[in-house]
């Protein structure tokens, strides 16, 4: 360890003598400084010095950045990034990852840009969900501007089930009306089923009856949604909501259909609550059950007769 750690200050020191100048030399030699960095960190990685390695990678990306080297630059600051994360320093690390996704477009990589957004976004979502959903828009915007809607779409998604998941409803709306209309775009039709149970779910969670109804209305224009298993589904799920048939609702929330799928969604069926707390079927009275005939009885309001 102490070996490696040497050679990365034999590294450094190489880098500094790049960077200097003199009367014979009026420019730094930011191309073999930025090696040199590169060789130090590295060694300071392996030496388990993650600390002066992420210092090292920052003083690489300084140098190509004076270089112009906008790639390798934004290279070193993920690199700077990783260090950060293995250190547990999180929201360090996702600044340099964003700073090296801006490096990457300007650079005119903006795939490598998105890539890094998405890498940063799975690291950061299971210490901050609104950080992660930002993260997976920046880079879902990224790809769309591109015109690459397949990728963007799945970032869409992603962002889409961590707003249902912090219970953000009008967030998760807007969201997934994004992403069906980018799946009716590239013609994924069968998907687009998917999404508009989906809104039908975060509508009702947030009371807005009519713009579940809405959502089922506008989806007959998508070839094959009317009649499909999908679409019945949503009707009966609607109807059983508005009439307070708490029956109907929890028979379509607990079918396979809405069961299996994504599980931020399928926790959604579930918890779904009938307004007013809803009503059960009343079995048919039978023709002669002293049961059937005291029914009603039970129904009437205990204060009919007043309170005392």
């Amino acid at each position: 360890m102490a070996q490696k750690i040497n050679e990365a200050h034999e590294h450094i020191a190489k880098a500094e003598k790049y960077l200097k100048t003199s009367f014979m030399k009026w420019k730094p030699d930011y191309d073999s400084a930025a090696s040199e960095y590169s060789k130090a960190a590295v060694a300071f990685k392996n030496a388990k010095q993650l600390d002066q390695a992420k210092e090292a990678y920052l003083l690489e990306a300084e140098a190509h950045t004076n270089h112009r080297s906008l790639f390798h630059a934004a290279k070193a600051f993920e690199q700077a990034g990783m260090m950060l994360k293995d250190m547990q320093r999180l929201p360090e690390a996702i600044e340099f990852i964003e700073k090296a996704s801006m490096m990457y477009v300007e650079n005119g990589t903006p795939d490598t840009a998105a890539m890094a957004l998405d890498r940063a976004g799975k690291l950061i979502e299971p210490l901050d969900l609104a950080k992660a959903v930002h993260l997976y828009q920046q880079a879902a915007g990224v790809f769309e501007n591109e015109e690459r809607l397949r990728q963007a779409v799945e970032l869409i998604g992603k962002a889409s089930r961590l707003l249902v998941r912090q219970q953000k409803f009008d967030e998760a709306a807007v969201s997934l009306q994004k992403e069906k209309n980018m799946y009716k775009e590239i013609e994924n039709y069968p998907t687009c089923f998917k999404k508009t149970i989906a809104q039908v779910l975060v509508h009702l969670h947030r009371a807005d009856y009519v713009a579940a109804d809405r959502c089922v209305r506008e989806s007959y224009s998508i070839p094959g949604f009317s009649g499909s298993e999908d679409c019945i589904a949503m009707e009966q799920l609607l109807q059983g909501y508005d009439e307070q048939d708490d029956d109907q609702v929890n028979r379509v929330c607990t079918s396979p259909l809405l069961r299996y799928m994504d599980n931020d969604y399928a926790k959604l069926a579930l918890s779904l609550q009938v307004p007013g707390g809803g009503k059960k079927k009343k079995p048919a009275a039978s023709a002669s059950g002293a049961a059937g005939a005291a029914q009603p009885e039970e129904d009437e309001d205990e204060y009919a007769g007043g309170l005392c």
